[in-house]
């Protein structure tokens, strides 16, 4: 039996603690918040609560899997389904989307123009969603996940990035394109820094389904606090640590012996705790590596408005909408750029009264997609007053939102810097399309420090709360492959 410390109690860190408990290991689990979650959190506006981060569940079989492993072991979670019960909602489509003069749904509507090119191109991709389970879930190293790439690239051809291949099927409708392609910045990055899987989400998607869990998406992180308990994990919050190296890790309130140590930090919050590195592989020290990350191409980071409303919106209104760019391949430039752009993507998360929470008042979310600048918005900022002008228009309201709320709060790049990324990036630095997704060559085991592990949405990223979740359990499944408890 090892003795472990899991630094971050993220999605990625909760998982990953309950599962090397799970396999006989004594885990410890430091978080220094006074919460767990990571990037998602449940903050609470009065007598109404909202979730923040990820705001849907998609590919649910990565969920089961998890709670099928963790049911095994010496160590096995008594009843791991009644721990990591979750009431999963699907809801109606996967989103509403807005661009330019064009209005769709995902799945599209039957009576839509689109409709005959949206089933052309879903006939094509929904088959594949077994495929990319299978992706989420298998080392990208291991021989058992070659024939689902095989298959992948089947359909892609050459074409090897998002961008490349939607540019490739002349048939697509313009609007219908983007519409598509905008879904690689659920991974932080451009159409063309990812590979032509991301292309396939929105069909996939439509396919098996968008979900959110009675209550909301922060009992994902409930649901793993329990199950990581339940395995014996020790769950220690309010901990920040210090300093990590081979013996274990250093807190402000002392020391934690360990033999190996799992991080669930994104990359330069984890260089200013190890210090300098023996070899290449990770950032010399803090310094360094905020003198070279802005140097680097990063993820893109979020200006995210919550609310409680006044009054309800208007029937009819979708609960996930997506309002585009005007320019989209302009957004991308200022986003690698690091520049505020013209307009944005902007998600609109609305939940009326009562809906999946027990909330007395309709709360939103204005979600837009900023530069990775460490910047500090506010309601009235103007890149942000514009914004949501030109959503609550696109949305059909008559006036701003911003005018309908009794409260509200906003998360920026500043907020996400201080937990993450120092400059707010959402999954750290932008990898070439070879390296993205599951495809990506992951660093979860560090050559030069055989001792220090890694998992997270900077070591997985893009494909929200599935990924994290898979790129966990490929990281203790190498981890215990070298160190059997």
């Amino acid at each position: 039996m090892s003795r472990i410390v899991v630094v971050g109690g993220g999605i990625g860190g909760l998982a990953a603690a309950a599962l090397l408990a799970t396999a006989g290991h004594r885990v410890t689990l430091l978080e220094a918040s006074d919460r767990l979650g990571g990037k998602s959190r449940r903050i609470q506006l009065g007598a109404d609560r909202i979730d923040t981060g990820p705001s849907l569940v998609t590919f649910p079989a990565v969920w089961y899997e998890l709670l099928r492993r963790l049911g095994d072991g010496p160590r096995g979670v008594d009843r791991p389904l009644e721990d990591g019960h979750l009431d999963l909602v699907r809801m109606p489509e996967v989103g509403r989307y807005f661009h330019r003069d064009e209005e769709t749904a995902l799945p599209v509507a039957p009576d839509h123009p689109w409709y005959p090119a949206w089933r052309r191109f879903a006939d094509l991709h929904a088959p594949l969603a077994d495929d990319v389970t299978r992706l989420l879930l298998a080392d990208p190293l291991d021989r058992a996940a070659l024939p689902a790439v095989r298959r992948l690239l089947s359909v892609y051809g050459s074409r090897l990035t998002t961008r490349a291949y939607l540019d490739g099927l002349p048939w697509l409708p313009d609007g219908l394109r983007e519409i598509i392609a905008i879904h690689t910045l659920n991974a932080g990055v451009s159409p063309a820094r990812t590979p032509a899987l991301y292309a396939s989400m929105p069909a996939i998607m439509a396919e098996t389904g968008a979900w959110v869990p009675e209550g909301g998406v922060y009992e994902v992180v409930l649901a793993l606090q329990r199950l990581a308990e339940a395995a014996g994990v020790d769950v220690r919050t309010g901990e920040a640590v210090t300093h990590i190296d081979r013996g274990g890790v250093t807190t402000q309130g002392g020391r934690h012996v360990a033999d190996l140590v799992v991080s669930a930090l994104d990359a330069d919050r984890l260089a200013a705790l190890t210090g300098p590195s023996p070899g290449p592989s990770l950032s010399g020290s803090l310094s360094g590596a905020l003198s070279r990350s802005r140097s680097r191409a990063l993820s893109c980071s979020a200006v995210a408005l919550y609310g409680v409303l006044r009054e309800e919106l208007p029937e009819g209104l979708a609960t996930h909408s997506v309002v585009l760019p005007t320019k989209p391949d302009a957004l991308h430039r200022s986003l690698e750029a690091g520049d505020e752009p013209a307009d944005t993507m902007v998600f609109v998360n609305h939940y009326r009264a009562g809906e999946l929470s027990p909330n007395p008042h309709g709360t939103v979310g204005v979600l837009l997609t900023a530069p990775a600048d460490g910047a500090h918005y506010t309601i009235d900022h103007p890149f942000v007053r514009r914004e949501v002008d030109r959503v609550s228009a696109a949305l059909g309201l008559d006036r701003p939102v911003t005018d309908l709320l009794d409260d509200h709060v906003v998360l920026d790049p500043a907020y996400y810097g201080t937990g993450g990324e120092p400059h707010g990036a959402l999954y750290g630095a932008a990898r070439p399309p070879w390296q993205s997704g599951p495809f990506h060559r992951p660093s979860y085991n560090d050559r030069w420090r055989p001792w220090l592990w890694r998992v997270g949405a900077s070591v997985h990223p893009g494909g929200g709360i599935p990924a994290v979740l898979g790129g966990a359990m490929i990281a203790t499944q190498r981890l215990l492959r070298s160190n059997p408890a």
